[in-house]
C-alpha cells in the first residue's frame, strides 16, 4: 500500500521505469516540499536505478551550503523566487551524479505570505546537462499546507518528465 495519491505513484513509477531503462539519474533539491518529491520517487521498488539523491535545503543557510545558492541571489530575490529556484535545481545537479534535477522553493502556509508573495506561491526548475533549464512559478492559493505540497510534487514529478523526453 502507497502513502501518495494514485496519480502521484503512477507519475513517478512511470519515471523510475523510463530513467532506469534509458540510464538517467535524478537529484531533487526541496525547500517548502522538504523531500517529498523524494520520498514519491523513492516510494517505487527499484528506484535505486533513477534516484541519486535528495538535498532538504529548507533554510537559506542549507541552501548556501549545500547546493551553492549564492547569498546575493536570496538577498536581492529571496528565497522564493525564479531565480533561487533555477540555482537550486542547477547546484544539485553540479552537487550529485545525477543526470536531471528538479528544485523546488515556495509558501506553502498556513502563514508566510504577503502580498508580492502569498501563500500557494512555488517556484519550480528542472535541470539537464546540456539542455536550458525549465522554470515554472506557479499560484496554487491558499488551498492549505498539505494540498500545496502535493500540487508542488506533482508538477515537479511533470517537470522530470518533460525534461527527460529526448
Amino acid at each position: 500500500m502507497s502513502i501518495w495519491p494514485d496519480d502521484i505513484e503512477e507519475t513517478a513509477r512511470r519515471i523510475v521505469a523510463d530513467f532506469s531503462a534509458r540510464g538517467l539519474t535524478i537529484a531533487t533539491a526541496e525547500s517548502c516540499t522538504a523531500g517529498l518529491i523524494a520520498g514519491a520517487i523513492t516510494e517505487i521498488a527499484g528506484s535505486s536505478n533513477a534516484f541519486d539523491r535528495g538535498f532538504v535545503t529548507y533554510s537559506n543557510a542549507a541552501k548556501q551550503q549545500m547546493i551553492g545558492v549564492s547569498g546575493e541571489t536570496l538577498k536581492a530575490h529571496g528565497a522564493v523566487s525564479r531565480p533561487t529556484a533555477l540555482e537550486m535545481a542547477e547546484g544539485a545537479l553540479f552537487h550529485s551524479n545525477a543526470d536531471i534535477s528538479v528544485a523546488v522553493t515556495g509558501i506553502a502556509g498556513p502563514g508566510g505570505g504577503s502580498e508580492e508573495k502569498p501563500v500557494g506561491l512555488v517556484h519550480l526548475a528542472a535541470a539537464r546537462k546540456g539542455r536550458e533549464t525549465l522554470h515554472r512559478e506557479m499560484r496554487y492559493g491558499d488551498i492549505g499546507r498539505g494540498a500545496v505540497r502535493l500540487a508542488t510534487v506533482r508538477t515537479a514529478l511533470e517537470m522530470l518528465v518533460e525534461l527527460s523526453a529526448d
